[in-house]
């Protein structure tokens, strides 16, 4: 499996937010409010997202951009809405890798394909942080192999948001390279209840999205074993990414991108998408990102679309490897 190229993760920083908007005589202007539809409850990453990018594409788009929380289906139900909505740019949708990667893998019966969806950009991306319980005395990978050669068989878990999400599946891609140990999964309804029984010292290992277990690296109650960036986590550089410590093309991110129906107009995507990048240029909304370990994304519509394709087919081998399925 191939890492996520430059270009498409962290150079979308770089090629897509110092490009000026270039406008031709088609120019699409919004005239009513735009609903951004997010497939998850209020208070997730995905919810932040739409969220910190909100005033920003309003000013840009000289419009109100009013958030509707679908949540349901492990965002199917957010997700088959903007894709059934009128394609003329008043829906969009801000998706994650669950719904648009992963659940079209795991979920028996799914009647919709993500992939037809019109790719608008990237919002923001995350590192996954493998954590340890602190008893573990494990911080690195190297450490972490030791430990695992030295606990009886059938011994060691590891949590995960769910059964058949990225944290989960992120790790049965790291027990392939490690030689396949044998681990018991112990899936949770959502990071919430999963971190509390983490801490709780119930579980060995899981990983999240950095976003999601600074708080809990911040005050020591877990321990950072690796990053899957291609470098550190800004939030947390003394936790080395895998290929620091000699694990090669394990390279992938959490996501959240905007997208709109099949047949949206290319004028409208591309004034979307415009939106999108003066929002992500302010400082006070890039600062709001960092400083919670997230990287503020952009880039074109183009770089978002190679990216939710190459993680669908990433992510696609993991499952089938590993026979994943989602919770009923």
């Amino acid at each position: 499996m191939r890492p996520i190229a430059r270009r498409t993760t962290l150079g979308l920083v770089a090629t897509g937010l110092a490009a000026p908007a270039v406008w031709g005589q088609n120019v699409w202007n919004p005239t009513r409010p735009i609903t951004l539809i997010v497939g998850f409850p209020p208070g997730g990453q995905t919810d932040f997202a739409a969220r910190v990018i909100q005033n920003g594409m309003q000013a840009a788009l000289g419009q109100s951009v009013v958030i509707d929380n679908r949540g349901g289906a492990g965002g199917n139900i957010g997700t088959e809405a903007v894709m059934r909505a009128r394609p003329d740019g008043y829906t969009i949708l801000a998706g994650n890798a669950s719904p648009m990667a992963i659940n079209p893998h795991t979920m028996d019966g799914m009647t919709i394909d993500p992939r037809e969806m019109a790719a608008i950009g990237l919002a923001l991306q995350s590192s996954l942080i493998l954590c340890s319980h602190p008893s573990m005395n494990v911080s690195n990978l190297a450490q972490l192999r030791e430990w695992i050669a030295r606990q009886p068989r059938g011994s060691i878990n590891y949590g995960s948001a769910s059964a058949g999400s990225l944290s989960h599946i992120a790790m049965e891609l790291l027990r392939e390279r490690l030689g396949r140990p044998a681990m018991e999964h112990i899936p949770y309804r959502g990071s919430g209840p999963a971190m509390q029984d983490f801490i709780a010292g119930r579980f060995s290992l899981m990983f999240d999205g950095a976003s999601v277990v600074a708080p809990f690296l911040q005050a020591n109650q877990l321990r950072g074993v690796l990053a899957t960036g291609r470098e550190p986590s800004p939030a947390f550089p003394a936790i080395q990414t895998g290929a620091q410590q000699g694990l090669q093309d394990f390279v992938f991110y959490a996501w959240i991108g905007l997208f709109a129906p099949r047949g949206t107009p290319d004028n409208v995507v591309t004034r979307l998408n415009a939106a999108l990048n003066e929002a992500l240029r302010d400082p006070a909304t890039r600062e709001r990102m960092t400083s919670r370990g997230d990287e503020p994304g952009g880039g074109s519509a183009a770089d978002m679309a190679r990216m939710m394709d190459q993680d669908y087919r990433r992510w696609g081998e993991v499952v089938r490897a590993n026979n994943i399925r989602a919770e009923s």
